[in-house]
């Protein structure tokens, strides 16, 4: 794309559909979404996600940019007001127009009120944390896998045992087995499997949001499985209607094929993320 000397180029969409998303975004800013994941996005991937903190920068590149869109929101796996916390989102000036989906669209937070909309939790996310202890003891070569607490959720990380992979997948069957004894649904990421309830994810929650705010056009950004959904639902809206919605995927890191392979634009991580945010908002 093209610049003045004052502001850094921006990468390129390699596909024809990211290509007219980007342009319908720069050609109407004010009718358009900016939705992004949080972890391995916005925040690098740490080894204890209680540590993960958005990157150097990042709430700098969203102030500066979300005066000049409908309106950006960050749509997470984690509970709301943890991935407010951890991104440092509240009471930042200039971004009145961010909204935190988190739980996968279960939860909201809303910049303008400061508060979190959220449900009543799922009986079966109480049943599930009773007996995920036991399932996990029952395999001692598993040592190393812990569970993060997340409200309405618990996730299973093995990113410290000692075969991360083999123990991500020999838990799955177990994990699933627990989970649908629930009616609770198991989300595979990147050594992490997470239990939650159904009937939500990135994909109806990045759709309902479009069709909220009458969006124009919409940028997702994701790096794991779960962001596959918000994916999907990108393609649909560009074919929904007459026109559709124009839409750009850009995909953080090369960690999870089944996404870069659908992105138009990847990026080598969230610090690359930040700085295509902050030349956006340059451009605009």
């Amino acid at each position: 794309m093209g610049s003045t000397p004052h502001t850094p180029p921006l990468p390129a969409p390699t596909t024809p559909a990211g290509q007219e998303g980007l342009a319908a975004l720069l050609a109407r800013p004010d009718r358009a979404v900016i939705a992004l994941d949080f972890d391995g996005t916005l925040a690098d991937i740490v080894p204890d996600p209680e540590q993960a903190r958005a990157h150097p920068g990042t709430v700098e590149a969203l102030a500066a940019l979300a005066p000049k869109v409908a309106s950006i929101a960050v749509i997470t796996g984690r509970p709301a007001g943890v991935a407010v916390r951890y991104g440092g989102f509240a009471g930042v000036e200039g971004l009145d127009r961010l909204v935190v989906l988190g739980h996968y669209g279960a939860e909201r937070w809303d910049a303008v009120s400061g508060t979190v909309q959220a449900p009543d939790p799922h009986p079966g996310v109480a049943a599930a944390r009773a007996e995920l202890p036991g399932v996990l003891d029952r395999f001692d070569s598993w040592h190393g896998t812990w569970i993060e607490e997340k409200g309405q959720a618990l996730a299973v990380h093995t990113r410290r045992a000692a075969d991360p992979q083999a123990a991500f997948d020999a838990l799955r069957g177990p994990l699933g087995d627990l989970a649908a004894r629930h009616g609770l649904i198991v989300e595979p990421g990147r050594l992490v499997l997470e239990l939650r309830p159904p009937g939500m994810d990135k994909g109806v929650a990045l759709t309902r949001y479009v069709h909220e705010t009458g969006a124009a056009s919409v940028l997702y950004a994701g790096d794991d499985l779960g962001d596959l959904a918000a994916y999907a639902a990108v393609d649909k809206l560009r074919t929904e209607g007459p026109d559709g919605t124009p839409g750009l995927l850009v995909c953080s890191g090369a960690e999870v094929p089944e996404l870069a392979e659908r992105a138009d634009l990847s990026l080598p991580g969230p610090g690359a993320v930040v700085a295509f945010l902050s030349a956006l908002a340059q451009r605009l």
